[in-house]
């Protein structure tokens, strides 16, 4: 198998040789502006991960990384637009950099190019391919609207919410391996192993995620810290601290305060319950289920360890 800065190294070079028409440059920049910001490349470096781990050339499914990498961009710039978000990754999103009217067209544009790429993949798989894609949208769609949906409401439950980040989130990394092992045209309980991977491996980085947004350090994050209280956003914390002293919580979320007033009293909620570990082991769990998804399939020990490595890393990543 590749190294992973191998891997790693392709994937930013496929992003920054991706060209865009000259005009209408207000279509395109905010496109190049997203693309070129960064991020973890989580998602199209597992598309190339597994292809790789199943001995298969990774180019024959870098169309398909492409496409998961600008897919998942695109639901970003959406989502900004939705939570009235001024920054991603460390800089101000295109809504404020350019308008909210931008961000929705050029993101309009990232999924037809996202839908392209996947049909670029190898002929013999392309249906599939893009058929699983497809269904993917479908669902992270249907997650977006439950966490619009979650808004207004107090009796959220913890089931409710992890399927809403299983769909919002989860499934399009499971997605991501899912293709590496499609265009390797690799058995279907081995591309299943590697979808249920990435389905777990997505729920510990949602997991974290909201853990580090009250937790974390905003240098290091890229975002503020507490703006999921700020805003009142259902996360498994936030969920499960009004479950556990839901009229303290609901008159605190409730109550007139300035905005870090109101992050300190929740925060504090939090730690009374102990929330921080208990999420923390909620994260580990979530790892741990999704190494054992690999158990039965054969793998060479570097595919193993990469795929190991990565789950233990969710676990205490910083951003």
């Amino acid at each position: 198998m590749l190294s992973p800065d191998i891997i790693s190294d392709r994937v930013a070079e496929a992003v920054a040789s991706i060209s865009y028409p000259a005009q209408p440059a207000g279509l395109y920049e905010p496109i190049a502006y997203t693309l070129e910001s960064g991020g973890k490349r989580l998602r199209p470096q597992l598309t190339l991960a597994v292809c790789s781990a199943l001995g298969k050339d990774i180019d024959i499914a870098m169309n398909a990384a492409l496409g998961v990498e600008v897919f998942h961009n695109f639901t970003l710039l959406h989502d900004d637009v939705m939570d009235a978000a001024d920054m991603r990754r460390g800089r101000p999103t295109v809504q404020i950099r350019w308008n909210d009217n931008s961000a929705i067209l050029s993101g309009d544009a990232m999924l037809t190019m996202a839908t392209s790429y996947i049909a670029k993949t190898p002929a013999a798989v392309m249906p599939e391919a893009m058929k699983l894609f497809n269904r993917t949208a479908m669902e992270v769609y249907e997650g977006q609207q439950y966490d619009m949906d979650f808004e207004n409401r107090t009796d959220v439950t913890v089931g409710q919410y992890m399927e809403m980040i299983r769909l919002k989130t989860s499934v399009l990394i499971g997605c991501a391996c899912r293709l590496g092992a499609v265009v390797a045209e690799a058995p279907d309980d081995v591309a299943q192993a590697f979808y249920d991977y990435g389905v777990n491996l997505g729920l510990a980085f949602q997991l974290r995620d909201d853990w580090l947004d009250t937790y974390g350090d905003p240098l290091v994050f890229g975002k503020q810290i507490g703006g999921d209280i700020i805003n009142a956003k259902k996360t498994w914390l936030l969920i499960t601290a009004i479950s556990e002293c839901r009229t303290e919580l609901l008159d605190i979320l409730a109550e007139d305060l300035e905005p870090q007033e109101r992050i300190n009293q929740v925060r504090a909620v939090y730690d009374r319950l102990n929330l921080k570990d208990r999420c923390h082991d909620l994260i580990v769990r979530y790892a741990d289920m999704a190494v054992r998804s690999l158990e039965n399939i054969s793998l060479g020990n570097d595919a193993r360890d990469y795929f190991v490595n990565l789950a233990e890393r969710s676990i205490d990543r910083n951003y």
